[in-house]
């Protein structure tokens, strides 16, 4: 049997300002944005560059109560994921370019992990695994 996770779905408070988070600050790939008219919403898909896994559905905000989840989907703890192949690289663009680090680099016996925040709040991990780790294996640009 083959599965995969295809979309993480992130609520957002406006679309086009978190597309331009994730394509200018984060250097994500737009993937799809397309008009849903039988829903009156879009379809607004964004990945990390080179990526061959899941993505994140940016899902807007359209009732009174997924506001409330805006910037806080894992309540505090960090949410979500980002491995890199070049974790210096990649953490020095990202202060360049105005992401704010809750938590400076350190060195783990996983690989090399700092915490940042999307633009709503939510934590996240940017970090490079070690090749020893059960994980390394399974991501997509290492193939």
């Amino acid at each position: 049997m083959k599965q995969a996770l295809v979309h993480i779905a992130l609520v957002v408070k406006d679309y086009d300002e978190a597309i331009d988070f994730y394509v200018n600050k984060l250097k994500f790939e737009l993937v799809e944005d397309s008009y849903q008219a039988e829903q009156d919403k879009r379809w607004v898909v964004v990945a990390p560059p080179g990526s061959k896994g899941a993505a994140i559905l940016l899902a807007q905000a359209s009732k009174p109560e997924q506001f409330d989840f805006i910037g806080n989907q894992a309540g505090g703890r960090v949410f979500l994921f980002l491995n890199t192949d070049d974790f210096w690289r990649d953490y020095h663009r990202m202060v360049a370019d105005g992401v704010e680090f809750a938590r400076e680099p350190q060195e783990q016996d996983y690989g090399t992990v700092a915490v940042f925040k999307d633009l709503y709040g939510n934590l996240w991990d940017l970090l490079q695994l070690n090749d020893e780790h059960p994980m390394a294996h399974r991501l997509a640009y290492r193939e």
